[in-house]
């Protein structure tokens, strides 16, 4: 089981960019591939990008490929989501969370096992 802690949200303009870090305790973080999700009040949350354990592989939604970037540091035991031109629709509360996986990543709720608390990104018009 690994521990998962979110920083960095806050508020953004339009346009503007944010980067999120999603610090790992208790495990090692190259043992897990890692993904970022997201939620509005009374929606569900949505995968919106993932890395493999190695970041041999990466994955966007297409509402935020080409905005935002994955990556990681498993030697600092960190992951991050760059986010870039951000847009009042990307207003939510954000979260990484981890799951063993020998290749590639998802982007699936079901098979995520351990979560980080959120962070919330609130982006303003």
């Amino acid at each position: 089981q690994v521990q998962l802690q979110e920083s960095g949200g806050g508020l953004a303009q339009a346009g503007g960019s944010l980067r999120l870090s999603c610090v790992a305790s208790g495990s090692a973080l190259v043992d897990y591939a890692i993904a970022w999700f997201r939620q509005v009040p009374g929606k569900g949350r949505e995968g919106v990008a993932c890395i493999s354990r190695r970041a041999r592989s990466t994955y966007y939604v297409d509402r935020v490929r080409g905005r935002f970037t994955i990556s990681r540091d498993n030697d600092k035991r960190v992951a991050y989501l760059q986010m870039n031109n951000l847009n009042p629709d990307d207003t939510a509360v954000y979260y990484c969370a981890a799951h063993r996986r020998e290749y590639g990543c998802s982007t699936a709720m079901t098979e995520h096992t351990d979560w980080g608390q959120g962070t919330q990104v609130t982006v303003s018009s």
